[in-house]
């Protein structure tokens, strides 16, 4: 007769610590996507913007960026544009969506009667939400 043990042999243990480099390699490919995309966030037309103190207001879900720089040139979403495209876009997005808001930057060195130009053919194309966008004064406190 032949004896032998009763128990078992072990085979190895679960291992139970987490392998981290798998972690590592996904966190340094996000940082190399947001150290890329970053600087690209931040690209805008250099406009002198008049300040004021007011609150941030939340981004609509459909706005149209348009801007006016000091010496008349009118930019439709960033790109260089004309008033007759301008009306063109504006009144295609106003059959489309009616409560699109219009986001007018104007250089603060613009006369009056050219933004009240640009919004003229704003308004006639039907869009009619129209909102200044200013950059905050530098002694303005933040908004609660």
């Amino acid at each position: 007769m032949a004896f032998g043990r009763l128990t078992r042999p072990q085979g190895q243990r679960p291992f139970s610590d987490i392998n981290m480099t798998p972690l590592i390699d996904v966190m340094l490919v996000l940082l190399i996507i947001f150290m890329v995309t970053a600087p690209l966030l931040t690209a805008r037309l250099p406009l002198d913007l008049p300040k004021a103190n007011a609150p941030l207001a939340a981004t609509p879900p459909a706005a149209l960026q348009v801007a006016l720089r000091a010496d008349g040139r009118v930019y439709l979403d960033e790109q260089p544009s004309t008033l007759a495209a301008l009306a063109n876009r504006a009144a295609a997005l106003a059959r489309q969506q009616p409560d699109t808001e219009v986001q007018l930057r104007a250089d603060q060195s613009v006369p009056y009667g050219r933004v009240a130009e640009l919004i003229g053919v704003i308004q006639q194309a039907g869009l009619q939400r129209v909102a200044f966008v200013t950059e905050a004064a530098p002694d303005a406190a933040p908004a609660p």
